[in-house]
């Protein structure tokens, strides 16, 4: 079997077995069997807290000066003190994504033979069972195109269908009521009081309604009854008050579903799978099929749990599987970007210290990880589109917190663009947070080379983001380097020469931050020539990137994570942010840096081989995708079974495991089924480094297969198909005009692409104009 589905032979008891359908803003996990079913509903928007003033202690220039020079003279724990003193704000109503409701359906049948099935050709959940010597199906879907959520209930007996369906509602303020026979009106308010003072959120108002096809609908109590019917149609529609400034938001989720009435249930289906599939039938990944791809999809996870890999397909799967939660969760039009659990909300982040809202430190990025190169362009707009509200909101964060021109961001976000330090600065003081999601931005240009974009988007925000560091660093009085400070390296933690042996956080000029700035600065640069603007800030960066510090290699041979080789005091930590020079950044190349390269690979080695080692899904995601960088396409592999077989829920969505950074149970986090998508397409194709570069790190088991319609940056698209772990041939689509380096192996070319143009290349890198 080679179809694209999750599917299986037993009920969904809970949340985390559920299937999930998204059309961009409204979510839905569908989980339940014969007798119950739910659609658990979320919307993207749907949040506690408000926008709010965060201002620091101090922002004169003398109290940052002051707490540098106690970390250049190796004080820490006094500068710790000013740093805590000055830069670390009050939690205010930060708040957090929460579930809106649960749609509840209870039916009066008795079945076997169960299947239930997430279709992602389709982007549709389908339930089968027999009752009585008939089938019973239920399909449930989400459409983008028309904003609702629609379902079908069909009986092969007629008058077969008897069920009840009621609302109810996952937060305090919440309240659904009956209109007439067959529709619930329900309205609620995003409270809670871990994040918030649970009196401030978005509020949300809906529709449900039935239509019947034979036999009686009627109320009973809050909830709608229906018996003997021969098919059953539900519409749903939501919306929140989030960026309205009227109430003509509450008018909208009736007019939703009337124009889904007038519509048709045939009509609204066929155009939601055709607006789905004009984006998800872009890449096809074929890797094979075995005996294993025809069991049911939490046998197969049971499987690579116990070590048995032998399933190509499960890996398609789980990319494509990747491709439809980015599909689903993040289009065009989309009010905000995918957060913590995307636009799914199973309630158990929001209720911990963590919520569901925007990490900067690598879980918000490696949502978007695999959009470009996955042909998704569309579908990272949202985060573009946010990215510019959070530059926004930063320059009031700069101006507070440093006395500093430009913008700034830190270790996380909410829906109102929150900029400010966390508030504590042992992880909250992450100074390149910001301008860590904005390098999106840049990844966007480089994949399509839109100019307009470049001119009216990504230059502005980035331009601004440079004036921010360039007035913010300063140089080390001991190197000359121009360096940041201070400040964390994500969530890490050394220890300082001293006879206490003291652990700190925050020190000056950490790997990543120096990393950041040198790509931002280099950009700026490259994109001001190129438009022909700024000739005095070109000045300026060209002087600042000649005075920043260099990658270095530590006395264990490792990548140094801060400026000074520290003992980490955490060697086995799920964070190696350091290593956003090898991936996604392009700093380290085994080719351009290989003495680098090796440092890479021993910090990845030395990280995996702790026994200790805090094993969580988006550092499975981002050791595969480092591998695949290093060439190394068996360690890829291995991190990615792990990833799949030991990290996923039964419907193939990753978690957190319990005890991580507080976590309490395994917490459903999204970003390892968006960093494992990318890391399969990164073994497939990398095109980072000037060139595009075929299979560059193709494990053995998947020997044979085929991926078409990746996208190269530089505007380009890309089908591979190899045999016996050979190419056999690729075809380059050229959009933009560009010399581009191709590479297999050892084997090089270089080609002159022109726009509308195909190339095919045979397993020789020969190629030949189509």
């Amino acid at each position: 079997m080679n179809e694209m589905k999750l599917w299986y032979t037993r009920p969904a008891s809970n949340w985390s077995q559920g299937l999930p359908i998204g059309n961009g803003r409204l979510g839905a996990m569908i989980y339940g069997g014969v007798k119950h079913e739910t659609w658990s509903l979320t919307e993207v928007t749907y949040w506690s807290g408000k926008a709010e003033p965060i201002r620091g202690h101090s922002n004169s220039r003398a109290d940052l000066d002051q707490m540098r020079e106690h970390f250049f003279a190796g004080d820490y724990r006094r500068g710790d003190e000013l740093a805590k003193q000055s830069l670390q704000p009050e939690k205010g109503n930060f708040g957090t994504n929460l579930s809106m409701c649960d749609v509840q359906l209870a039916f009066d049948d008795h079945g076997d033979q169960l299947v239930r099935e997430l279709r992602i050709d389709k982007a549709c959940t389908w339930t089968s069972y027999q009752s009585n010597g008939h089938t019973r199906t239920r399909e449930v879907w989400a459409s983008h195109a028309d904003g609702i959520v629609g379902s079908r209930l069909s009986s092969e007996q007629p008058g077969g269908l008897s069920l009840t369906i009621g609302i109810l509602g996952r937060t305090d303020r919440f309240t659904a009521t009956l209109s007439g026979n067959d529709t619930l009106v329900f309205e609620g308010q995003a409270v809670e009081s871990m994040h918030s003072n649970g009196e401030c959120g978005v509020r949300c108002q809906g529709v449900l309604k039935v239509i019947a096809n034979g036999g009686s609908v009627s109320a009973v109590g809050d909830q709608i009854r229906i018996e003997d019917a021969d098919d059953v149609v539900i519409y749903l529609a939501a919306n929140t008050d989030y960026g309205s400034s009227d109430n003509e938001w509450m008018l909208e989720s009736a007019r939703q579903v009337d124009d889904a009435m007038a519509k048709g249930y045939e009509r609204l289906r066929e155009d939601h799978v055709a607006d789905y599939q004009s984006l998800y039938d872009r890449v096809h990944l074929d890797l094979g099929v075995t005996d294993q791809s025809d069991l049911p999809t939490d046998e197969r996870i049971q499987l690579f749990l116990k070590g048995q890999d032998d399933d190509p397909h499960l890996f398609a799967l789980f990319y494509q599987y990747g491709r439809y939660l980015t599909i689903a969760g993040s289009r065009a039009d989309s009010p905000l970007p995918l957060n913590l659990q995307g636009i799914w909300n199973d309630g158990e982040a929001n209720r911990m210290q963590w919520s569901c809202d925007y990490h900067l430190d690598i879980n918000t990025q490696m949502n978007y990880f695999p959009t470009e190169v996955s042909n998704l362009a569309e579908c990272h707009l949202p985060l573009i589109r946010y990215i510019e509200q959070l530059a926004e909101s930063g320059r009031a964060a700069a101006k507070h917190f440093y006395g500093c021109e430009g913008w700034v961001a830190h270790v996380f976000s909410n829906a109102w663009g929150f900029a400010s330090p966390g508030w504590e600065t042992s992880w909250g003081l992450n100074v390149t947070g910001g301008l860590w999601i904005a390098t999106h931005l840049r990844e966007h240009y480089d994949f399509g080379l839109d100019s307009s974009f470049l001119a009216e988007t990504a230059y502005p925000v980035l331009k601004d983001a440079a004036l921010f560091f360039l007035d913010y660093m300063t140089v080390h009085p001991k190197y000359g380097w121009l360096v940041t400070g201070p400040s964390n390296s994500p969530e890490n933690s050394f220890y300082i020469n001293d006879p206490l042996r003291s652990e700190y956080q925050l020190s000056m000029g950490s790997t990543l931050d120096q990393v950041l700035v040198r790509d931002l600065f280099v950009f700026c640069l490259e994109a001001s020539e190129h438009l022909q603007v700024d000739v005095e800030l070109q000045r300026k960066l060209k002087q600042a990137i000649g005075m920043l510090p260099p990658l270095m290699i530590g006395r264990r041979g490792q990548l140094q994570e801060w400026l000074e080789d520290y003992e980490e005091a955490q060697p086995d930590h799920r964070h190696f942010a350091h290593l956003f020079s090898l991936y996604p950044g392009n700093q380290i190349t085994p080719e351009g840096t290989p003495e680098l390269s090796t440092a890479a690979r021993v910090t990845l080695v030395n990280r995996m081989e702790r026994e200790a080692l805090e094993d969580v899904e988006f550092t499975l995601a981002a050791f595969a995708a480092n591998f695949a960088r290093l060439q190394d396409g068996e360690n890829a592999y291995k991190h990615l079974t792990h990833l799949i077989g030991k990290l996923c829920f039964d419907n193939l969505l990753t978690f957190s495991k319990a005890g991580i950074a507080g976590a309490e149970t395994n917490i459903f986090v999204i970003d390892g089924n968006f960093g494992g998508t990318a890391a399969i397409a990164e073994m497939l194709l990398q095109s980072h480094a000037g060139g595009i570069h075929l299979l560059p790190a193709l494990p053995a088991k998947w020997d044979t297969g085929m991926v078409t319609g990746l996208r190269a940056k530089g505007n380009a698209e890309v089908d591979v198909t190899w045999a016996d772990g050979q190419l056999v041939e690729a075809t380059i689509r050229a959009f933009s005009p560009g010399r581009v380096l191709l590479r297999y192996q050892d084997c090089k070319v270089e080609i002159a692409l022109e726009p509308d143009y195909t190339y095919h290349i045979d397993s020789t890198l020969c190629v030949k104009l189509i």
